[in-house]
């Protein structure tokens, strides 16, 4: 898996030196930015192919500019405005070694395809702790889940390694960082505005209806997830008070350093 990378040049930077840094060569360099020569000036914006990204079968895992760039150079065909945030309960934090990224991903594809019964691993992305992103189910394909269909028709599923209900797994710093993030970059990409329409809980869907009952839980089937901890709680409150502002805030800071 290749993407290209943003690069401002900075004082002392050559073609050469640059495709070394960056697994890319000069010509490469030189066509995808339709340069005539060699010569690079301080501030000039470039963009670096290739940078070789790890995977393992579908799977890519990437930083989160890494992601970034993997995002804004990729078209969808399938409408996307729903933003789903779960937690994986299990795998926890406790699962997580700090470079078993890919197993962890396979034992979950495993359970939802052969225990549960669905085509492919649910989610298209999954989080870890360390910060790194894993693409893990092609966003044209819409995910599966006990969210229900009608969320899921117009959704991506988001899956963060950890248990995030009180008492349990603390979110670490890159963690949180990287879910800010994740979800501010696909909500400019698709267009949309955070709110209770566009990023959703698991908890906000009876399982059993597949409808949206946001906080009205009584007498329903709904999770914890993404966890009674997960920025300050579940709730749609919670996510007005407590998330959504930190992600409008985080595209504001994206968008002005693409300016």
């Amino acid at each position: 898996m290749f993407v290209p990378m943003r690069y401002e040049v900075a004082a002392g930077d050559t073609l050469w030196k640059l495709s070394r840094a960056y697994n890319s060569t000069v010509q490469a360099i030189k066509e995808t930015n339709g340069l005539t020569s060699d010569v690079l000036y301080i501030g000039q914006k470039l963009r670096i192919p290739p940078k070789k990204l790890p995977m393992d079968g579908q799977y890519v895992l990437m930083t989160r500019e890494e992601f970034k760039d993997w995002l804004f150079n990729h078209e969808f065909t399938r409408n996307i405005s729903l933003i789903q945030q779960h937690h994986t309960w299990s795998p926890a934090y406790g699962h997580f070694n700090g470079n078993n990224h890919f197993s962890l991903l396979k034992g979950m594809e495993y359970y939802h395809t052969k225990e549960v019964g669905w085509e492919n691993i649910a989610q298209n992305i999954t989080t870890f702790p360390d910060g790194r992103i894993a693409v893990s189910r092609p966003f044209n394909s819409a995910p599966d889940g006990s969210i229900g269909p009608k969320a899921n028709s117009i959704g991506l599923n988001i899956e963060h390694v950890g248990n995030f209900d009180l008492g349990n797994d603390q979110m670490t710093a890159e963690h949180r960082e990287t879910i800010i993030y994740l979800t501010a970059l696909l909500c400019m990409k698709f267009g949309l505005t955070p709110s209770v329409d566009s990023i959703t809980y698991h908890r906000w869907w009876d399982m059993n209806t597949g409808e949206r009952v946001l906080d009205r839980s009584e007498g329903v089937s709904v999770k914890t997830c993404p966890g009674t901890g997960f920025f300050g709680g579940n709730t749609t409150e919670s996510a007005k008070n407590n998330f959504y502002p930190l992600v409008s805030r985080k595209i504001q800071e994206i968008r002005a350093t693409l300016n």
